[in-house]
């Protein structure tokens, strides 16, 4: 089974309260989730493989660190998704991105493909999948299915919250798959939002309905 890994940082752990407040605004919202974004990268990125450098300092020569191969690849799944990019982009500027377009049915609750771009060496790099929500986990479980036909497979769910039945899903159907959240909540509703989550998070980071 692959690492399900809570993220109870303390600077996590309050802007995720601020980000759970209905009074919290589009703005900072966006600026909340970019925040959480890049500390959760900052964990998330913790066990990548180093290899040594020669370079020269002001004073001479030293071995240093840098990471080995390839860098990552960054997959937003879209519309929420796309928040979560530039707070990872700030620690790893050099990652590729990539965009799955995937939409719930309003009915099935269950997920619809429209839209698939990749980086064109994504297969060789590290991925993170990113959405601010792991309710009913169908979205994801279906972006995880996308990347692996395509031959990708060193992938890490990024999601800020998640729902029970939501984790439970993606380790059922991609046990290989690293899941990290910053909370585990209560529950689904019966419209399939989390309970107590924090709403819509493309309504609330874009200021739609």
């Amino acid at each position: 089974m692959a690492k399900l890994e809570i993220m109870d940082h303390p600077l996590i752990q309050h802007k995720l309260g601020i980000l759970r407040n209905k009074e919290t605004g589009a703005k900072e919202f966006r600026q909340l989730i970019t925040e959480i974004s890049m500390l959760m990268c900052y964990e998330a990125t913790r066990d990548l493989p180093l290899e040594d450098k020669e370079v020269e300092t002001p004073i001479g020569p030293a071995t240093v660190k840098q990471i080995k191969g390839k860098n990552l690849a960054v997959i937003p799944i879209m519309r929420a998704g796309l928040g979560m990019v530039e707070g990872v982009l700030t620690l790893e500027p050099t990652s590729k991105v990539g965009h799955i377009g995937v939409y719930r049915d309003g009915n099935t609750k269950e997920p619809i493909e429209y839209y698939c771009k990749l980086p064109l060496d994504c297969a060789v790099r590290d991925v993170l999948l990113l959405d601010p929500l792991l309710a009913t986990g169908a979205s994801v479980s279906a972006a995880v299915d996308l990347l692996k036909e395509k031959g990708i497979r060193h992938i890490r769910i990024m999601s800020i919250v998640a729902a029970p039945e939501g984790v439970d899903r993606l380790q059922k159907d991609h046990p290989d798959v690293d899941i990290l959240v910053c909370a585990i909540d209560e529950k689904l509703n019966e419209d399939g939002y989390i309970v107590p989550g924090i709403g819509d998070a493309a309504d609330r980071m874009y200021g739609t309905r």
